[in-house]
């Protein structure tokens, strides 16, 4: 059994997060934009995707040098063929306390049963605005808001919960959707969170200037509900929890633009095609496909994960401000969020 390592920053690994697919149903503009994503671009093939099988190993060796919580994201996870049986897989890692799948909700309608009959635990849902007219100009292929929240209700009931669902903030897109967001999941079992606009991957057309920064979405909130700060529940939570004075539940801000979190994070993400990356800014990963595909031993899985997290430097949030140039950094569908 290895120890839990910590990288150069004192950090430990609790969470990996395991994309299982670059495709998605969805064009959405700050992360696949269709003018990139379209018939002509190549996503990966069959055979360059990890098996369950291989999926299984990392997620067991990462569950023996201390994580334990999985995230399952894409692309769009639900794309992938048999994703059922993963699910079961790693449900099935003692070490493993939660077991989250990251989703855009257009097909959780109808697998959501299935996903928590092979032991998903919870899922999180993207969803921008209430207004179709917003919603669908942001997944840009007219995917209207009803059916996300009949796959929200769909999972509810398949007792996938508890239900986040992240609202990613664009100036000039969605900000004039925080009010209606809040008030419709105020009260609810579901927790909402704001997310400000990030500048993951090379693609979206990020500029500073786009985001909506945290600050505003609480004061904006603030003044129509009423709100007060929540400590965080433990050590790495990316979200500055609020809660609503009236008593109606709480919400959720993510502010790794303006307010970064990079001190605690403790999260390690695994490419569909196998590459481990140590921060969603990364500029490159480590190629675990191919040393999977060679049948190491498991101390020797272990000990290749060991020596990437323990010299992990990774502070992209903290530092962007300082950089000069251009940076090639991964795609977020390429990694997840």
């Amino acid at each position: 059994m290895p120890s839990a390592p910590t990288d150069t920053l004192d950090r430990p690994v609790k969470d990996l997060r395991i994309s299982v697919t670059d495709r998605c149903n969805f064009r959405c503009t700050y992360c696949m934009p269709k003018e990139i994503f379209n018939s002509d671009y190549r996503y990966l093939q069959r055979a360059a995707l990890l098996t369950f099988e291989e999926i299984e190993r990392v997620a067991r060796s990462f569950a023996r040098h201390g994580v334990t919580k999985l995230r399952l994201t894409g692309g769009e996870p639900l794309l992938r063929h048999g994703i059922e049986e993963l699910v079961a897989r790693l449900a099935a890692i003692p070490e493993i306390d939660d077991l989250a799948l990251t989703t855009n909700g257009a097909l959780l309608g109808r697998m959501a049963t299935d996903l928590a009959a092979a032991g998903l635990h919870r899922v999180t849902v993207s969803l921008d605005s209430l207004d179709d007219s917003v919603f669908m100009g942001m997944n840009d292929v007219a995917f209207p808001v009803q059916n996300v929240l009949d796959g929200i209700g769909a999972a509810a009931d398949a007792g996938l919960g508890p239900i986040k669902i992240n609202m990613v903030v664009k100036r000039g897109v969605n900000e004039t959707s925080i009010i209606d967001m809040a008030r419709h999941f105020k009260g609810t079992s579901q927790t909402l969170r704001f997310i400000e606009y990030m500048d993951v991957g090379t693609t979206n057309g990020w500029v500073m200037d786009d985001v909506v920064s945290a600050k505003a979405i609480v004061e904006t909130l603030d003044q129509e509900f009423g709100i007060e700060p929540i400590a965080p529940t433990y050590r790495g939570e990316v979200a500055k929890r609020w809660r609503y004075k009236d008593g109606s539940g709480e919400f959720g801000v993510i502010g790794s633009v303006t307010q970064p979190f990079c001190g605690n994070c403790t999260r390690a993400r695994l490419s569909a095609e196998g590459a481990l990356y140590t921060c969603l800014f990364a500029t490159s990963g480590t190629d675990l496909r191919s040393i999977l595909r060679q049948n190491p031993h498991d101390e020797e899985l272990d000990q290749t994960i060991n020596t990437i997290w323990t010299n992990r430097t990774d502070r992209y949030s903290e530092t962007r401000t300082s950089l000069t140039g251009s940076v090639t950094k991964v795609e977020m569908s390429h990694i997840g969020g």
